[in-house]
């Protein structure tokens, strides 16, 4: 596994010497940028060029020390993360919940093929509508132990709560951090043409969860079609699992167990109401999560040693997480230096004008991809594009809905792929796949993502 995460780590510190390569050949440019409501608008038609302003040795070496900078809220949240589920653990707490879940799925056979759908439906919905992304993470290690004993394998049990979500992300229909910050730009009325992006939301949805239900079922029969076949037996002896049957049957929930799971169950409930009516982020996230962290000790009944060693524990557990995002983000910080994010902007957006407006919005969502690999972020690329794709789409005669619908299908689809979303790489290093193998993987999926995106850009342009 180690092995594994290293070239992971090579990787995407090699993707960012060959941006910085580039800076030295690509035309440095820049479009002005306001300030309005918080915000960092770039200027539409304001683009020119500038000195370059190549990077070298030293911003190399530099990047990933200011990419933790710029991640640091995100880290600390992740290693406020790693000590709560260390802390569960210990607990005993979620390993007797998890056997009890797989005894009942594992006894109702009938019930076991809607575990897949059903939970992905779930996450799906809380991406939808109130951008979960980030937060997946602290379900991974509830879920890949959970597929597993029913059967499945680590893929699945990642895939549930991250792909789920970003499905839910990318094709969402009253998203705040998307669709909401889009619209805004856009002059658009709050949420508005909600009904086609259900409709959207539904089939996208419906498709990805559809895929993973065969993968699965695949898995299932035959657990050697499993991505992760080897790296699971480890963890089926660990987990006590043969046959999908859980073989230790000593799981009765103590009333220590049900003290720290519904202080889980609270703490989640406090994290969704915040975000939904405060718009809490990171910081406020991770605070409630030490809150429970906090609880959940107490009601487990662990020493004050134990308690701290689990944070320790947990904390370091993540330390390669941290690295990978921080390494992740600073591929946006050379191009960024380097003057080169906007020559792309630019140098796409002259190739939209002359088009058909459904060929225009289906370019638009081309570009919006390609951006994605350098701003793996819903808002942060909403802010740059929307200000000149919007008066673009005008010009074209590509209805500002169908703009937003193009930049909601190119910030999203992407993500589960390229090595500059924190949050993929965060999931991958969480469940021990390598990006190779997840990539290679996940691009017969990719491929229908993208279909499907084209395709539900044309019925846009005669609804709205």
């Amino acid at each position: 596994m180690k092995k594994m995460l290293c070239n992971t780590y090579f990787l995407v510190f090699s993707i960012m010497v060959f941006v910085a390569a580039l800076t030295w050949i690509v035309p440095s440019g820049l479009y002005d940028r306001v300030e309005a409501d918080g915000r960092t608008y770039a200027v539409a038609g304001s683009y020119h060029s500038v000195a370059k302003n190549p990077q070298g040795i030293d911003a190399v070496l530099s990047a990933p020390v200011e990419g933790f900078t710029q991640c640091a809220e995100i880290i600390a949240f992740i290693l406020v993360v790693g000590a709560l589920f260390t802390i569960i653990e210990r607990t005993g707490a979620i390993n007797t919940l998890i056997k009890k879940v797989s005894f009942f799925f594992a006894s109702r056979p009938k019930y076991k093929k809607l575990f897949i759908p059903v939970c992905m439906f779930l996450f799906s919905l809380c991406g939808a509508m109130f951008g979960m992304e980030e937060e997946t993470l602290i379900f991974i290690p509830i879920f890949i132990p959970l597929a597993l004993s029913l059967g499945y394998d680590t893929v699945i049990g990642m895939s549930i709560p991250f792909i789920g979500a970003f499905t839910g992300f990318s094709s969402a229909f009253v998203n705040p951090f998307t669709v909401g910050i889009a619209q805004t730009i856009a002059q658009l009325p709050m949420y508005s043409g909600w009904q086609y992006r259900v409709v959207i939301w539904f089939i996208f949805t419906s498709v990805v969860a559809g895929f993973f239900t065969w993968y699965g079922e695949r898995v299932r029969k035959n657990p050697t079609k499993s991505l992760t076949y080897k790296m699971d037996l480890d963890k089926r002896a660990e987990l006590k699992i043969i046959n999908d049957v859980v073989v230790d049957e000593s799981f009765r929930l103590t009333r220590a167990h049900k003290r720290v799971i519904a202080s889980f169950v609270l703490g989640m409930g406090l994290l969704f109401y915040g975000v939904i009516r405060y718009q809490w982020y990171m910081i406020e996230i991770a605070a409630v999560f030490l809150g429970v962290s906090i609880a959940c000790a107490y009601f487990g009944k662990l020493t004050l040693d134990q308690a701290t060693n689990a944070i320790i524990d947990g904390a370091k557990s993540m330390i390669g997480v941290c690295i990978l995002m921080a390494l992740a983000r600073s591929i946006v910080i050379v191009a960024t230096n380097g003057h080169i994010l906007d020559t792309f902007l630019h140098a796409m957006t002259q190739s939209v004008g002359g088009l058909h407006p459904i060929l225009a919005s289906q370019a638009m969502f081309v570009i919006q991809t390609v951006l994605n690999f350098f701003i793996a972020s819903g808002s942060g690329q909403a802010v740059l594009t929307m200000p000149i794709m919007v008066p673009l789409g005008d010009l074209v005669n590509v209805s500002r809905q169908t703009v937003i619908l193009a930049y909601q299908f190119g910030e999203g689809w992407g993500n589960p792929i390229i090595p500059t979303a924190p949050v993929t790489m965060g999931a991958l290093a969480l469940a021990g796949i390598s990006y190779p193998m997840w990539v290679k993987w996940f691009l017969k999926l990719e491929v229908i993502l993208v279909a499907l995106s084209l395709i539900l850009l044309i019925p846009a342009y005669y609804i709205w």
